[in-house]
């Protein structure tokens, strides 16, 4: 699933850099799909010798890069949430017209 939208990443390894969800647009090389992705770290990375960059939900190049294979199937991502809250406060809003 795409981290923001949660559209399944059907792509094949390597996934190369240029890779977007065919969903949301966004990139799929990214630190937030990876398997040594950790939040808590310190560099937000598990493995000891990569160099990660700053944005980790942008493209890469790391060369450590491998999908999280729990990223293969489909789940809500914030993105999707936030569509749905924005269409529920519409929906609402309609009501009062």
């Amino acid at each position: 699933m795409c981290w923001y939208c949660g559209a399944p990443v059907t792509d094949e390894e390597p996934i190369g850099r240029s890779l977007r969800c065919p969903e949301c647009g966004r990139d799929l090389r990214v630190c937030r799909h990876c398997r040594f992705y950790l939040p808590g770290a310190r560099s937000g990375c598990g493995e000891p010798g990569a160099e990660p960059p700053q944005d980790k939900e942008r493209g890469n190049f790391c060369d450590w890069f491998s999908l999280d294979p729990r990223f293969r199937k489909a789940a809500a991502g914030p993105g999707r949430e936030r569509d749905s809250a924005v269409s529920a406060k519409s929906a609402f809003e309609d009501l009062f017209k």
